[in-house]
């Protein structure tokens, strides 16, 4: 059996990928309205309790962070809910995601989309963006992929990376709009710009793959070098499997290692397959199996077939572990399972040998065990074992 490389994936889709506390909206003393050098918690209270929603907002603010006052999370929903009500979008915004995560309130998607599509109706880009994610989602409202592009793009078209970004996978899966790669090629590329990785590791793969634009792996690198440096495991795989095989760069097994590695440490199964297999080949780095036996465990317990092969082999082989041909046997049925037919191969042939090595203990004659140290006799019949 060889130990053979895994290719690259077919696309992977991830929705969504929004943040607790958006970076679009930094909350806290920072971006209050009303300065603390001009007016106490007192004077908020004032203002707030005449129907001010801007001081409404900020008293939640204050009671929200502690600032000024007791910390109280109660009293800041009550004051955001009052805010916005008096149609602060900003409290809108928050309060939307309070309900969504459960923060400082009950977890309630239905509250949540309610506060987001306040927000989303004033302009708000983030409020439209998660309100789309709710919609694509199925989250306190009925799934409607319609409705989820047409949020994403209302705030794709403001500039908000994140759903430029789902936009893009609304395009390329054909969801809620007529599948179209060369939208969803243009929508990454604007949130890939903009530094949002996941955005950027799918433009890659459009580049590797030709799909929306002309198939070029050099650009493929490019952008899979920029999500792998945001901590995209996937295109920290994809760049260590084009460095291993000289795709779109010079082959350097040494950087394919450096990306298999960071991507495997992470938990990325397909990585830590194929660095078990550079271990056990010396490629990029010294030979060690059993390292290689430790990476293909960790790929092999999430599921991946050709690492539990390549495991099973190690235990047949004694490669980084002790023979064990019972855990060669647990191996290749679990990867045999899944379809792999080496792995099958593999099975029956240590079936085999299991039976060959059992037959070499027994008597011909009669089928007895046979005993002794220098001198093996049948415990049954009395015959010598014939070497």
């Amino acid at each position: 059996m060889f130990l053979c490389i895994i290719k690259t994936g077919i696309f992977v889709r991830i929705v969504g990928d929004r943040t607790k506390l958006s970076s679009k909206r930094k909350r806290g003393l920072e971006n209050m309205s009303i300065d603390y050098s001009t007016a106490t918690t007192k004077q908020l209270f004032k203002l707030a309790t005449k129907g001010d929603a801007e001081a409404q907002y900020n008293l939640g603010e204050c009671y929200y962070y502690g600032t000024g006052i007791k910390q109280d999370y109660e009293k800041a929903v009550s004051w955001y809910i009052k805010a916005a009500e008096h149609g602060n979008v900003d409290a809108q915004y928050d309060l939307g995601e309070y309900y969504y995560y459960g923060d400082g309130v009950e977890q309630d998607y239905e509250k949540a989309v309610y506060w987001y599509t306040k927000a989303a109706e004033q302009g708000d880009a983030g409020a439209q963006c998660n309100l789309g994610y709710t919609y694509d989602n199925g989250e306190g409202v009925k799934q409607d992929y319609e409705k989820a592009v047409y949020w994403y793009t209302k705030a794709a078209e403001q500039g908000d990376e994140d759903a430029q970004f789902s936009l893009g996978n609304s395009y390329y899966n054909g969801t809620g709009v007529k599948q179209d790669y060369e939208k969803a090629v243009y929508w990454y590329t604007k949130a890939a710009k903009q530094g949002k990785g996941k955005a950027q590791f799918n433009l890659g793969l459009c580049y590797e793959t030709g799909r929306g634009i002309k198939q070029d792996y050099e650009k493929a690198v490019y952008w899979y070098t920029k999500a792998a440096k945001r901590y995209v495991d996937y295109a920290q795989y994809n760049l260590g499997f084009f460095y291993y095989n000289g795709k779109g760069v010079k082959q350097d097994y040494e950087k394919a290692v450096y990306w298999y590695m960071k991507a495997a440490k992470k938990g990325n199964i397909l990585a830590q397959c194929n660095l078990g297999l550079c271990y056990i080949n010396g490629d990029g780095v010294e030979q060690d199996y059993e390292k290689a036996v430790y990476w293909y465990a960790k790929a092999a317990e999430q599921g991946n077939a050709i690492a539990q092969c390549n495991l099973g082999l190690c235990y047949a082989k004694g490669q980084g572990v002790k023979k064990d041909y019972e855990e060669a046997v647990y191996w290749f049925k679990k990867a045999a399972e899944q379809g792999d037919t080496e792995a099958q191969e593999n099975l029956d042939a240590v079936s085999k040998q299991i039976e060959t090595e059992k037959s070499l203990k027994r008597c011909a004659h009669c089928g007895g065990e046979f005993k002794g140290v220098f001198k093996k006799v049948c415990s049954v019949c009395g015959k010598e074992k014939d070497y």
